[in-house]
């Protein structure tokens, strides 16, 4: 799946945005606001807004068509189109407001968020988890052919540039105690360079793996590869450009497939309790501890 028209699109969206927010702030200020830039302002700042949130206080899940963003679009679209009394105001309206506000909006959620991916077939449920090898955070190699006596959550992410990714391995970290009492080993897996992964291992207190797919080749043996999957501009910081679809991998304690989570959709991933639950349904019960 190759998604470079999506990489670059989501860069400059997101630039965009700010550069219009900037500039409606200014003009508001010099102008008023029973101008055009009222609409504009109020159109294109919740999703700004939006952005701004996630990397500031990053959330694991948002719904999924984000439908208040939207009213607000549509809002600054009518407050604008009132205000169409000077030629120039109609290319704002246009190129701001239904372009940027309503146009940039939808392409985010009903094209850029949407994966359109189908369920691999190497991921099926009940079947053995193929084969792979992945290097740990300590740089010793690893293979899943060890998965064979304890149950695993295994978690591709894309990396630790993508806010909703940290977020949810926060809210499994909240949960891990829960998980280890059943015995569940968990692996966080990520296509980055070794060093994001050994730094990300560093913030958390917990026994998790963390674990670097080189060149992506679990993910392609898996069928979850995301080619140019990461924003255009973050090459600047070392990352690479191809990344892996979110994908929550359940075995149970004889390497076999119980449960995955592709989702269609990168706003959108199951809670820990999902889980937690998958796996007391296949026997797991807690440990005693000494």
């Amino acid at each position: 799946m190759n998604n470079l028209f999506k990489s670059i699109f989501i860069s400059f969206y997101i630039s965009l945005l700010s550069v219009v927010f900037i500039q409606s702030i200014i003009e508001l200020y010099q102008q008023g606001i029973e101008t055009i830039w009222l609409g504009i302002f109020i159109g294109i700042s919740p999703s700004l807004l939006f952005f701004m949130k996630l990397f500031i206080k990053p959330v694991a899940r948002t719904s999924a068509n984000l439908n208040a963003l939207f009213i607000f679009a549509g809002i600054g679209a009518v407050i604008s189109y009132l205000q169409l009394n000077l030629p120039e105001n109609l290319t704002y309206f246009y190129t701001y407001n239904l372009g940027l506000g309503l146009g940039g909006l939808s392409l985010y959620v009903f094209w850029y968020s949407r994966l359109a991916r189908q369920d691999s077939p190497a991921l099926t449920i009940g079947a053995p988890l193929p084969i792979f090898n992945l290097v740990r955070s300590e740089g010793e190699d690893w293979s899943s052919s060890e998965l064979t006596n304890h149950a695993a959550l295994i978690l591709f992410f894309r990396g630790n540039w993508c806010p909703l990714c940290m977020a949810q391995i926060k809210e499994v970290a909240a949960s891990y105690q829960q998980l280890e009492q059943l015995g569940v080993k968990i692996y966080l897996v990520s296509p980055q360079p070794e060093k994001f992964t050994k730094s990300l291992a560093d913030k958390f207190d917990v026994n998790f793996n963390f674990m670097t797919d080189k060149n992506n080749e679990a993910a392609k043996l898996l069928g979850i590869e995301s080619l140019q999957g990461t924003p255009k501009g973050m090459e600047v910081l070392g990352y690479d450009s191809d990344t892996v679809l979110p994908t929550a991998i359940l075995t149970d304690k004889n390497g076999v497939i119980i449960f995955t989570d592709q989702t269609d959709n990168y706003r959108v991933r199951p809670e820990p309790d999902t889980f937690l639950r998958v796996f007391k349904e296949h026997g797991l019960t807690p440990q005693a501890t000494t």
